[in-house]
């Protein structure tokens, strides 16, 4: 740790630099934090601070101003959260900590924390206040009495401007994730928050970059603050394995459900720049039957929350999202990242990819990049320090390798969990069926087990199906790949439908959606090419004009197939 003065002028008066893979000796006892906290932390299973706890800690508890410089990850919320819930007074029941975020979702996380770290401290209250939650509801716990506020900024000035809010008993402003709230355009409110606090206050201010705006609010409104800067070395990025796909536009959505098929049990962030290709994205895997939930900024409050609990509790495996509605996102289940849109900048990269490898976890972050934005790597690698190593589109092998392995973990886990009390009868029943074909059919154990693997497996392929090599791109190119495809056999007709390759369809797609809709047999129907926006079909000659006009309707893959005769001379 390193420590140097500077004079009187407007910069901090000491500055604290911590590595963040030094190790810390003493643990949470040695801060002087009451016993109620230190019991909260052994629950939370906390044994020793990490750098930035051990640095910013001791300076808060002795009431200083602090400047923070810490990305998301490292521990700045207790870091913050701790010595002021230590200098609470119980018997005041109006606000003494007021903590801005600027997201909904960080402004609940943190109002989580301080929640569990005051779960052994007997009346302490903490209050999330934040848009799209019922305005009445926050009033009326607000009388009844809270010490810890968090918030986002229009929020909190929405209370402070109608009365609700009383801040004349506070004594410490904390601001996290300044820079996010400078891009988010909320530093005007964060001034006018800070003009109406009493003159006798403690403020901390944490970001992961340092503006020019941030540092100006620094100079105004923070008095002789210490300075914690922790720095994350390499060893820290190393945790999360970061690779990019280079691939034309139009592939992203295919590429995207090959590397949700090769990727390993875990949850999965997929991020999107607007939320048009969030719903985009989420009904493309919904079709392929994957547990998965949106959130964007049209996704109401309420939802939201239970959305980030079922991801948490393993009932949502893939969540799309914008950058903003993911803001403070910490879920430990979380495996991969993936960039589905290259994101804006640099601090929006090391944000995304940071909701993976948290907390001296491993994590995946792949990013899709098109051809033309294959200059931004270049930038992205220098924010994180380390090279985006190229990959391929998972195989057919690779994804067949990945559905072995989840049928031989399944197995293992089912082998390892107690038959329920309510299914034992069952169970008892199957070892009865199973031991009478041993009998009669002679049939060895690993006989009797694959048989019993088949008729779970259904008519369902277990391996992917190798697919036909892509036709010619669309356009007359595509027309020309038409014509060398030659014509029809004689009893048949080749017909046109408008689905193809980028709306994700496969051959049996297409058999399936006709043999349900015209009666024929699969066998019927003849050969099917597909191409980028559309598809070509031999049927048999003389459908009826009536059942044309019902396959005209026939939705696969959401689209409707618009089905046309096609000239093949």
């Amino acid at each position: 740790m390193a420590v140097t003065g500077v004079d009187d002028n407007s910069q901090p008066a000491e500055v604290v630099t911590q590595d963040a893979t030094a190790e810390v000796e003493s643990g949470f006892a040695g801060f002087g934090l009451p016993e109620s906290l230190l019991e909260a932390l052994e629950r939370c299973g906390y044994q020793q601070p990490s750098p930035i706890q051990a640095a910013a800690i001791p300076e808060l508890m002795l009431g200083r101003d602090l400047l923070g410089q810490a990305q998301t990850g490292t521990g700045k919320t207790a870091a913050f959260a701790l010595p002021l819930l230590a200098r609470i007074d119980l018997d005041a029941r109006q606000p003494q900590v007021l903590v801005l975020a600027p997201t909904r979702e960080l402004a609940i996380q943190v109002s989580e924390a301080f929640q569990r770290y005051a779960a052994c401290t007997r009346g302490l209250h903490v209050l999330a206040l934040y848009g799209g939650s019922d305005f009445r509801d926050q009033i009326q716990k607000l009388r009844r009495g809270v010490q810890v506020v968090v918030g986002t900024p229009g929020r909190v000035m929405d209370h402070m401007r109608q009365g609700t809010l009383d801040v004349s008993g506070l004594h410490a402003l904390v601001l996290d994730e300044a820079d996010e709230m400078l891009r988010m355009g909320f530093i005007d409110d964060v001034q006018w928050v800070l003009e109406q606090l009493p003159t006798q206050r403690q403020v901390v201010l944490f970001s992961a970059t340092m503006p020019p705006e941030i540092k100006r609010i620094c100079q105004q409104h923070l008095q002789d603050p210490a300075e914690v800067i922790i720095r994350t070395q390499k060893a820290d990025a190393s945790r999360i394995r970061q690779r990019h796909i280079l691939l034309p536009h139009h592939q992203k959505l295919g590429a995207l459900l090959r590397v949700l098929e090769a990727h390993g049990p875990g949850g999965v962030i997929i991020f999107a720049r607007t939320k048009a290709v969030t719903v985009t994205v989420a009904e493309a895997l919904d079709a392929e039957g994957m547990a998965c939930a949106v959130l964007n900024g049209d996704v109401p409050q309420s939802l939201r929350e239970r959305t980030v609990e079922r991801l948490k509790q393993g009932k949502v495996d893939v969540l799309v999202a914008t950058d903003v509605a993911a803001r403070g996102l910490d879920v430990d289940r979380i495996g991969l990242v993936i960039n589905y849109d290259a994101p804006f900048d640099s601090e929006a990269y090391v944000h995304r990819i940071g909701r993976t490898g948290r907390a001296g976890r491993e994590g995946d972050a792949i990013l899709f990049l098109s051809h033309r934005e294959r200059r931004l790597l270049h930038s992205l690698e220098r924010a994180v320090g380390s090279a985006i190593e190229a990959m391929e589109v998972p195989s057919d092998a690779e994804i067949n390798q990945q559905r072995l392995d989840n049928l031989q973990q399944q197995l293992n886990d089912l082998l390892e969990q107690p038959v329920p009390q309510e299914r034992q009868q069952e169970v008892a029943l199957m070892e009865e069926i199973i031991q009478r074909l041993s009998r009669e059919t002679e049939a060895t154990p690993e006989q009797l087990a694959l048989a019993a693997l088949r008729l779970a497996q259904g008519d369902q392929p277990l391996l992917v199906v190798p697919q036909p090599q892509q036709a010619p791109r669309q356009g007359r190119q595509g027309e020309r790949g038409e014509r060398r495809q030659g014509r029809p056999n004689s009893s048949m007709e080749r017909f046109r439908v408008e689905v193809g390759w980028r709306d994700r369809i496969k051959p049996g797609h297409l058999v399936g959606a006709i043999a349900n809709e015209t009666g024929l047999d699969g066998r019927q129907i003849g050969k099917i090419t597909i191409f980028d926006d559309h598809s070509t079909v031999d049927l048999p000659q003389g459908m009826p004009p009536q059942l044309m006009q019902s396959l005209q309707r026939v939705r696969v893959m959401q689209k409707e197939l618009q089905i046309s005769r096609l000239d093949a001379a």
